[in-house]
This record gives structure tokens, C-alpha cells and sequence, in this order.
């Protein structure tokens, strides 16, 4: 089978794509595929560079704007191409972080209450006041905790906000919420081992958190079996009511033992230090194990999808 992983693409997240893209090359099995890297530098690439690799596969390693939103998925989708993951509408909502909380509070799953602002002309201190301080600012589109800021005080307030507004235009405002940060990934509706996850040197889990060897302590967590189930619930909750597809990765933060859903990736990170592929160790599966899983579910689900057109 001739695989293509997708990568790059023209968003903030674009050195993280490559990264992720590259594991998943140094970890395809080449006994059981051929392994073509397809590189997007501007829109285009994708349609003029699939039909010329003619693959059998996207394997999408892509993150953010053009890429995670269901923009990707449905060149692919017209070009009859099967792609891994979520599909059109999951990919676009998981990508909005205030319609897909919207949709989580409507089923009964918790997330923090905030502020949605459409850009700058919205700005008001006073409705933040009343929130409560500190506050969390970020885009509402996007991922990596690229753009997003603890705000402490209305003196902190404006520049953050500007500087969430330039990346994405429209910014959420929430309460910020200090409890036990969890992750969750999900893969074929299965709740692989949770994490548990604290930043070393910084507030909270920020970019360089994430991505920096040394910055975070990850590992499974062990909670409560009540707490454990009600975290997985939630998980699984948000999965369904989304729409997501094949695999997700759903964030959260526990506070008094509550699991307050932060967002889904329907695209989560697959670098060396990210935290899906810690969960599927955890789970008992290699890193090629988990490609090959998420190869062959990807597969099943576009053809089931595509013969009911």
C-alpha cells in the first residue's frame, strides 16, 4: 500500500506538522507500505500534490488552520482519496472552540463558562472583571497553545487579547481553572490510559511545555475508580457528540472532581515527546502499532462513509 503523509501546511503549526510527520515516517512499517512524504507549502499543494504521488493513503500529519478543519479532508474527499481520522464536519468543529463547547455544554458535558469575542471591536475589561481573574485568552481556532495567555489582571488584558486576535481574529476568554490536567486518547471509541501532565518551569502547559524535552512531567495517572470513570466518560462524550472519527485526543482540566473539557484534536500531535503515543505504550502499543491501527480503521470508516453516498 502507498501511503502519503501529509505534513506542513500553512498554519502556526507548521513546524510541529513536520515533526509529527516525521516520526510517522521513522515508524511506518516498510514491510507493508510504501512511504511517499508529501510536504504543503501553500493551498494548492494538496490537490496538485496527491494526484501526482497517486497514494493509496493520507496518512495527515497536518495541524491547524488548512489542515485540522476539515479543508484538507474534503480536497481529499473530492479527489476520492482516503484519508486517516475524522471526517469533514468533525474535523471543522473540533477546530472551533466555541461551537464545539457549545455543543458539549447542550449534552451534558462540562467545560468552562468564558467570553467569545469576533475581534477587537467586542473588547471589554468590565465583562472580564466579572469573570474573574486570572483568565485564560485564547484564539478560538488553532492549537500548541500558540497565541494563548494567563492574564492576571486588566493591565495584562489588552496586549493578550491583541495578540489572540492577530492569529485568529475571533478569541475565547475563559476563567482560568487550576486543578489536574488530563488527557485523554481515544482510538476506535477505545479510552486508552490517561495522563496526567505538569509543566516543570512554567504556570501551566504552554508550547514550550509541550514540545521541549525537560519542560513536563507526563505520565499515566492513577485516580479514584469513580473519578477514573467519570474522566473517561467525559471523554468518550465529547468524542461522540463531536463526530470524531478513527482517533481523537480530548484535554481536560479536574478541578474538585469535576472533568471540565478544554477541546478535542482531531489531529493530535504524534512528535517524539507528544502524548498519544505515550497513552498507546501505556496501552501496550508501539508507536508502528499504532499507525498500523489507525491505518486500517481509517480505511474501514471512509468506505463505510463513501458507500452510503
Amino acid at each position: 500500500m502507498k501511503i502519503g503523509v501529509i505534513m506542513g501546511g500553512i498554519s502556526t503549526e507548521r513546524e510541529v506538522s513536520l515533526q509529527t510527520g516525521q516520526e510517522m515516517i521513522n515508524h511506518l512499517d516498510r514491510t507493508r507500505y510504501e512511504v511517499v512524504p508529501i510536504v504543503i507549502d501553500q493551498r494548492a499543494d494538496v490537490i496538485t500534490l496527491v494526484q501526482q504521488a497517486d497514494i493509496d493513503l493520507a496518512l495527515l500529519a497536518l495541524h491547524g488552520q488548512y489542515g485540522e478543519d476539515g479543508t484538507v479532508q474534503g480536497a481529499l474527499e473530492t479527489l476520492g482519496v482516503p484519508y486517516t481520522g475524522s471526517g469533514v464536519l468533525a474535523s471543522s468543529l473540533c477546530m472551533n472552540k466555541q461551537l464545539s463547547k457549545m455543543l458539549l455544554k447542550a449534552g451534558g458535558v462540562h467545560t468552562p463558562a468564558g467570553l467569545y469575542w469576533q475581534g477587537m471591536d467586542d473588547y471589554d475589561p468590565q465583562a472580564v472583571e466579572l469573570l474573574g481573574y486570572p483568565v485564560i485568552v485564547k484564539p478560538n481556532t488553532g492549537g500548541s497553545s500558540i497565541g494563548i495567555q494567563i492574564v492576571h489582571s486588566e493591565k495584562e488584558l489588552l496586549p493578550a487579547v491583541q495578540e489572540a486576535c492577530r492569529l485568529g481574529q475571533d478569541i475565547l476568554i475563559e476563567p482560568y481553572i487550576k486543578g489536574t490536567e488530563l488527557t485523554c486518547s481515544i482510538v476506535d471509541g477505545e479510552v486508552f490510559p490517561i495522563i496526567g501532565i505538569r509543566a516543570v518551569h512554567s504556570e501551566w502547559f504552554d508550547y514550550k511545555a509541550k514540545y521541549e524535552n525537560g519542560e513536563a512531567e507526563e505520565k499515566v495517572i492513577e485516580l479514584p475508580p469513580i473519578i477514573e470513570q467519570r474522566v473517561r466518560e467525559a471523554a468518550l462524550a465529547s468524542y461522540q457528540l463531536l463526530q470524531c472519527k478513527v482517533y481523537a485526543r480530548v484535554d481536560m482540566i479536574l478541578r474538585q472532581d469535576i472533568p471540565y473539557v478544554l477541546e478535542v484534536n482531531t489531529l493530535p500531535g504524534m512528535t517524539a515527546n507528544s502524548l498519544l503515543p505515550k497513552s498507546a505504550a501505556a496501552a501496550g502499543l508501539s508507536f508502528t502499532q499504532l499507525l498500523d491501527r489507525i491505518i486500517s480503521s481509517s480505511l474501514h470508516v471512509r468506505k463505510q462513509e463513501w458507500e452510503m453516498v
